[in-house]
Order: structure tokens, then sequence, then C-alpha cells
């Protein structure tokens, strides 16, 4: 029937869309034997599902190590984990847009260091920072309830990969379309990404709601994710008039 067909190609299509957000978020090798530009694009609605197995790895070392070693090896064992499988795609991007924006430049200064594979100052420290908070809330992490630990890592990698599509959703591309280093994301990103992102959320906050109690730190999750999408949508638009990567 054409129902059945008409259900088997969007599920095709989910999967294949699925594989593409894997391959670009991640080192996980994803073979496919065809590929689209407009998939990048589409691709990045299920960010916030490759957060979440991000997440369960670094939950999973964070537990299975922490039954060994001091808490403070066991957040520095899973931080590692999680970076060794994206890459440090994230650090990377974190170090460049301090770099950039740390300093008082004008906008096509601010883009040329972002293009510059050199490590600054500003990045440095934004980096160095970031490393240890998160290392410290992981140890913290190490000496909660398995269910907390295990919750906060899943909704954070989640929330914060939808968050970057709630940016990328509300901004124009800010730098050169035809130097970008992802073309396709360069291009206008269509708003039912983010709801089918957001959506992804919504199903990871009722499974943890209903697994892992109390509610509190996943609404404060949420509402930090928000909060920091927000901020840096806001610093931006005035020191870029977009969204650059």
């Amino acid at each position: 029937p054409a129902s059945k067909a008409l259900g088997s190609a969007t599920a095709n299509s989910t999967v294949r869309l699925i594989l593409v957000a894997l391959q670009f978020l991640t080192r996980v090798p994803v073979r496919m034997q065809a590929f689209k530009p407009a998939w990048l694009n589409d691709c990045v609605r299920h960010f916030p599902l490759v957060g979440v197995l991000v997440g369960a790895v670094g939950a999973l070392v964070l537990i299975v190590a922490a039954q060994f070693w001091p808490a403070w090896v066991a957040a520095v064992l899973a931080l590692s984990s999680t970076i060794a499988l994206t890459g440090g795609f994230h650090e990377d991007g974190l170090a460049d847009t301090f770099d950039a924006l740390g300093g008082v430049v004008a906008r096509e200064k601010a883009l040329a260091i972002m293009k510059d594979s050199r490590l600054g100052s500003y990045g440095a420290l934004a980096l160095g920072l970031s490393l240890m908070l998160r290392a410290a809330l992981l140890a913290e992490l190490a000496m909660r309830p398995t269910a907390l630990a295990v919750s906060a890592l899943l909704a954070s990698h989640a929330f914060a990969r939808a968050a970057a599509v709630g940016v990328m959703v509300s901004l124009p591309y800010g730098g050169d379309v035809d130097h970008a280093k992802a073309k396709p994301l360069a291009l206008a990103v269509p708003p039912r990404n983010f709801l089918i992102a957001l959506a992804w959320c919504g199903l990871l906050f009722g499974t943890l709601a209903v697994w892992a109690q109390p509610l509190g730190p996943l609404l404060l999750s949420l509402v930090a994710a928000a909060a920091v999408a927000a901020l840096m949508r806001q610093w931006l638009m005035r020191r870029l008039g977009g969204y650059t990567g």
C-alpha cells in the first residue's frame, strides 16, 4: 500500500539524517553510499539525539570509573571519553569563539581570527576554565546517586545541542557563505528542524522524569540551556550579525 511505502520512506529518511548528524558531530565511523548537502542542513533536528549518545558514554565511564578510583579521576576519565568521542569538536569551537570575540576587534577581524587554527590567550583561558568547571561538576556527580548523574549527563548533552540548533534557526549566517566549512549549515535552517530537536528533548525529559526524581535539576538544565542560547544569540548578533562555523 501507498501508506506503507510512505512510512518506510520516512523511516529511511530519518535514519539517514540521524547517521549524518552522528557523522558530523562525532568520530563514530559512519559509511554512507550517497550524500546530499541538504541532508547536513536537515540533520540538525537530530543533534539532541546524538547528544544523548555522547552523554550516555560519559555517564557509563563516570559510573564504572567511580567504582575503582576517586571521584576526580572518574570525572576526568568521563570528560576525556566525551571529548574523544566528539574529536574535541565543541572545544575547538569554544576556543575559536573566545579568541575572536574575547577582544575588542571589528567584525571582519573577528571572522578572520575564527578561521585561524592557532590558539590565542582568550581561547586558551576559556577552554581551560571550561574543562576545569566540567571536571569539577562531574566529580560532584560521581558522588551522587547514579540516576542523578546519568540524568544530568544525558540532559546537558542533549539540551545544549538543541540550544545550538535554536541559535542557528533564529540567526542568519554571519560569515562568508561561499567559504563556510559546512556550507549547507550556512543556509537558512528551517524552524521545523528546531521543533523536531525540541521534540527529542521533550521525549528525553519525559523519560528522565519518570525514571529519575526529582524534577528540579531537569527543569534547571532546561532553563540554563535556554538562557545560554539567548545570551549567545545576542552576543553573536551584536558582534558578527549572525552565527558562523
